[in-house]
């Protein structure tokens, strides 16, 4: 049995496109994969550990291999608590929408506490930056109001999947699957047309997650 941690970017509920088409892809990952769990976590209601003053100090100290003070330490539990459900997870599925060209602003504090050395990737002159949550496979679903197609001017400015899928690789996650909803601001005829599409695409890919 594997355990699927699914990680939602969207504070807009059942009016999100993106978190329609992960839900799709749930769905259909749990008929193939019944005895699957799938642990849900929004970030938007997540209570995560403030990344400042003692955390921080933590951090450096962790990264300098020295040993946290007492204080340091008590801040740093929690963090280490949020890093070890990540990486207790064999499977990742992320819905989030686009703001402001890039990611929510609490997606991005998620990843801010989960990027960590020695816990999630370490550095060596011999070898650099290594990855160590490795050989576990994610699935995102993306929404933008506008299109960024690649090879088009619009590329430019999508800090969002360029951005997502570089933390993730950088962290050792290299198997990243995704479908992208865009535009959704153009219309609610063509966003619902590619919202269906997406949650298809969604559907198929799920069975071979």
């Amino acid at each position: 049995m594997s355990k699927v941690l699914y990680i939602q970017a969207s504070p807009r509920g059942r009016r999100s496109y993106c978190l329609t088409v992960a839900d799709a892809f749930i769905e259909s990952y749990l008929e193939t994969h019944p005895n699957d769990e799938i642990v849900r976590v929004n970030v938007f209601t997540l209570h995560m550990p403030a990344f400042d003053g003692f955390a921080v100090q933590a951090k450096y100290a962790i990264l300098h291999g020295q040993h946290p003070t007492n204080e340091e330490a008590e801040a740093w539990k929690p963090v280490e608590a949020l890093i070890e459900q990540f990486k207790s997870a064999d499977k990742f599925v992320l819905a989030t929408p686009m703001w402001n060209f890039g990611i929510p602003y609490r997606l991005k504090q998620y990843i801010d506490v989960l990027v960590q050395p020695t816990y999630t990737f370490s550095y060596t002159p011999a070898e650099g930056y290594k990855g160590l949550v490795v050989g576990k496979p994610a699935f995102v679903a993306y929404a933008r109001g506008g299109e960024y197609p690649a090879g088009t001017p619009g590329e430019a400015f999508d800090f969002q999947k360029k951005y997502l899928e570089t933390v993730l690789g950088f962290i050792g996650i290299t198997d990243v699957r995704s479908v992208v909803v865009e535009p959704t601001l153009a219309g609610p005829e063509l966003a619902v047309q590619r919202r269906d599409a997406a949650i298809a695409k969604a559907r198929e890919m799920a069975k071979g997650f």
